[in-house]
């Protein structure tokens, strides 16, 4: 009996739980976070990320309007239809339309990839500028400076659409305003849309007009949150306002820096009704970006899906390499975002 005692009283003690797993201890910890975040992952996935894959998958096709569709069907005498299979439906061509973007044997990309390049820096790096001048001046206590805010965002507000035909109109070469002033001076009208760059120029002076008050707002949220007593206590240290604007500004803004920027260039790189309603890739194609030659690609002539769905992906990859080097160099400076 008493050989058994210990043994007994082994299996009245009761044995610990397991641990539990990391995902369990996570869902007990924050269920309701995952709940109400739950309906919102649904819809992104049923409307970015089924996309995304379906168009990954189609950048691998030869699908185009002709060979969209399974069956061809005709209408009868008797007011029918008779329905036969399409000769010519798509099929998969592996990396052939890719092949055929890069050597130049379908559209124009390398014109459009420079061109994108020329138009994504010129617009992020004169927003940037412009909206950090402007977000310093109105930092400042002065009368009125509540009405030059608001006048400063009303670009913003306006649909880009609009903004679009007001510039277009503005360079118009017979009854535009800007060569109506440039007659005044005695000079010749110029054909803004009858050569490359000047039709580019256009397109990125729009897309100034509209982005600054974006890089405006936000910079002058991040000159706010710098402490006023480190310029007090480095006025009295006897240091200039450019070494104030050099050592206290800039390192204090560049956490907002490096944020808008890398939106600034994402917004840029695919921004599409400003070159298609400015220029209208005006002369012959030679204005067009990436994001513009996708859509012609999808929509104008034989529509050419998959081409449509090689530009995308070339585009999402480049914004990916991008973004990927942006952070690198980010995290080496000291900010992690």
């Amino acid at each position: 009996m008493t050989a058994t005692a210990p043994a007994l009283a082994d299996e009245k003690r009761p044995t610990p739980d397991k641990p539990r797993g990391r995902l369990r201890r996570t869902y007990d910890r924050s269920w309701f976070a995952w709940a109400m975040v739950i309906p919102t992952v649904v819809v992104l996935g049923v409307l970015v990320l089924f996309p995304l894959v379906q168009g990954v998958y189609q950048s691998f096709t030869n699908l185009n309007e002709a060979n969209q569709s399974s069956e061809i069907c005709t209408k009868t005498l008797g007011g029918g239809e008779e329905c036969r299979p399409n000769p010519k439906q798509q099929k998969f061509v592996g990396l052939e339309n890719y092949k055929r973007i890069l050597t130049g044997e379908t559209g124009k990309f390398w014109l459009q990839f420079t061109n994108t390049i020329v138009w994504t820096v010129s617009c992020v790096f004169f927003h940037y500028t412009i909206g950090l001048g402007l977000a310093v001046m109105l930092n400042r206590k002065f009368k009125g400076r509540g009405l030059y805010r608001v006048l400063l965002i009303v670009p913003w507000a306006v649909p880009a659409f609009v903004s679009a035909f007001a510039w277009r109109f503005l360079f118009n070469q017979n009854f535009g305003l800007i060569n109506a002033v440039i007659r005044s001076v005695g000079l010749d009208p110029v054909e803004w849309f009858a050569h490359r760059w000047t039709a580019l120029f256009t397109a990125i002076v729009t897309n100034i007009w509209l982005g600054v008050p974006f890089m405006m707002v936000a910079i002058l949220g991040g000159l706010q949150s710098i402490d006023g007593d480190v310029y007090e206590a480095a006025e009295m240290d006897g240091a200039s306002a450019w070494q104030r604007f050099r050592h206290i500004t800039m390192p204090g803004l560049r956490p907002v820096s490096a944020t808008v920027i890398l939106l600034g260039t994402i917004w840029t790189f695919n921004m599409f009704p400003i070159i298609f309603f400015v220029t209208g890739g005006e002369p012959a194609g030679k204005s067009e970006i990436l994001v513009t030659g996708a859509f012609r690609a999808a929509f104008e002539g034989l529509r050419n899906y998959s081409l449509a769905a090689s530009y995308g992906v070339i585009i999402l990859s480049l914004l990916i390499v991008f973004a990927s080097v942006y952070r690198r160099v980010m995290k080496t400076q000291g900010e992690v975002f």
